[in-house]
């Protein structure tokens, strides 16, 4: 299949769907939605995705039903399923993963690990659709191994500089509020303070200026929020 990755996403919450769907196409990604169980089997013998997020808990036909149909028909098994779910017991787990899941990710989450995750499946589903590398100026990020470097230098970073800097450098110019790197690299569930953000984009700032001659390439938009270049 040709062009952009298709990803199905599942979800019953209107909500949690939107949220989905509008990261996922801010990532380059085509989108289709389905709020139940039933509509999402009909969906992808319609219009096969890439890859499909699916949440266990849905009208109809439940998520694990819904994968384990998927994983026992020829022509879906081989499609990556994201099984999301507000189950954190390990049995859980390990039964969503008996039933064919590719991945378990427990509710709350951060968007930004999601889309991690969604990025390792559609290597798996389509390999060099997805790009491991972000670059902006003399700053490059590798999101599979995890490092950063400025003018050829490696910079440690922690989890959330790290989750930050990749969602500035997805989209270079772009200014971000506080409350959208909130739901960015936190998750819309979770609450923290929005002055954190503020902490955290200190932090980068300083670990990317710290050879002490670069130029702080995040700028501060007064009643905005922040923005990368």
């Amino acid at each position: 299949m040709a062009g952009e990755p298709l990803v199905l996403v599942v979800e019953d919450e209107p909500a949690q769907r939107e949220v989905l769907a509008y990261n996922i196409r801010a990532e380059g990604y085509s989108v289709i939605t389905a709020a139940a169980g039933d509509e999402a089997l009909v969906m992808v013998r319609e219009t096969p995705p890439d890859v499909i997020v699916l949440d266990w808990m849905l009208p109809s036909v439940s998520g694990i039903e819904v994968c384990r149909q998927l994983k026992t028909g020829a022509e879906t098994s081989k499609i990556p399923v994201i099984m999301l779910s507000a189950r954190s017991e390990e049995v859980d787990r390990v039964r969503g993963l008996e039933t064919g899941a590719d991945d378990y990710v427990v509710k709350p989450y951060s968007v930004a690990e999601l889309l991690a995750r969604l990025r390792t499946q559609l290597r798996r589903s389509r390999p060099g659709a997805v790009t491991d590398q972000l670059a902006f100026e003399d700053i490059t990020l590798d999101m599979a191994e995890h490092r950063v470097f400025r003018d050829g230098e490696q910079i440690s970073l922690g989890p959330t500089e790290f989750r930050l800097l990749t969602a500035f450098m997805e989209r270079p110019g772009r200014v971000w509020s506080r409350e959208q790197l909130l739901d960015r690299v936190w998750g819309r569930d979770i609450y923290v303070d929005s002055r954190t953000v503020d902490v955290h984009v200190g932090r980068l700032r300083k670990a990317l200026k710290s050879g002490g001659t670069q130029e702080d390439p995040i700028r501060t938009v007064r009643g905005a929020g922040y923005a990368l270049g």
